[in-house]
């Protein structure tokens, strides 16, 4: 018989108003918290955590980051009490070994990254969450590699959270008027998604960089990252679906892929 697994999640996190708005993105969100099985602690992975090195939250109280800016102070005034997991944080450094993991007690936090989604999956804030950092000194293969690694924390009641955007370029965003979607960023967001699923060497969305639309569609990695967190930690038979999808702006993209 085989094991129940947790599912793991890549969310398109967009804009940090959707902390504050109702949308379809933050339903879907919604309706993933409501009907997934609920998990005894979350590893969250965000773009924002960008660093050199690994780094772990392995504090007992995380803080909320409000690591934006120009946003209403109803934003500013939102927390996300959720408690830690020092215990959590000693696993995945054991996990990764003998990748030096460095374990954070009061540096970082949940940055909206994380939180942003997780108010809208777990509004209590009462599922402990424990969030890894983005190497950005490493190659996109490193970070696959750390995801099937963390695999089998799902195993054991944790849910993997991973949050980003496939596309996304803030400098090619269209604010006002017209908003349709750059034929680059439908092609490499179409692209991820013919991939989602595929098994052997050379995966696609590794080399995502190969692809003609890559350097538009991420000027800088980090936003596409932590969805190969989430492909890693995939047993090539569960289902992948996508609960939500589309381009905000021209240049977002909202793709969000559920694995189990």
């Amino acid at each position: 018989m085989k094991t129940s697994r947790m599912p793991a999640l890549f969310l398109g996190h967009g804009s940090p108003m959707n902390v504050l708005e109702e949308n379809s993105h933050t339903q879907a969100w919604r309706a993933l918290g409501a009907t997934l099985p609920r998990p005894n602690a979350i590893l969250a992975i965000s773009a924002h955590w960008y660093t050199r090195g690994t780094a772990v939250t392995a504090m007992d109280k995380p803080r909320t980051i409000h690591d934006f800016g120009g946003f209403p102070q109803a934003l500013f005034d939102t927390e996300y009490p959720a408690p830690g997991s020092p215990a959590l944080a000693v696993q995945i450094q054991q996990l990764l070994a003998p990748v030096a993991v460095l374990a954070d007690t009061g540096e970082w936090g949940l940055d909206h990254g994380s939180w942003g989604v997780l108010i809208k999956m777990y509004p209590e804030a009462d599922i402990p969450v424990v969030q890894l950092s983005i190497d950005g000194t490493q190659p996109a293969a490193y970070h696959y590699e750390l995801g099937r690694k963390l695999a089998v924390l799902r195993e054991q009641g944790v849910m993997i959270v991973a949050s980003g955007n496939v596309v996304h370029n803030l400098r090619m965003v269209r604010w006002q008027g017209e908003s349709s979607p750059y034929p680059w960023a439908e092609s490499f967001n179409q692209f991820v998604r013919d991939n989602l699923s595929y098994q052997g060497d050379n995966h696609p969305l590794v080399n995502f960089m190969q692809h003609e639309g890559a350097a538009l569609s991420n000027p800088s990695p980090e936003h596409f990252l932590p969805l190969l967190y989430a492909l890693g930690s995939w047993d090539g038979e569960e289902s992948i679906s996508i609960p939500t999808d589309g381009i905000e702006m021209g240049s977002l993209s909202m793709l969000s892929v559920k694995l189990g």
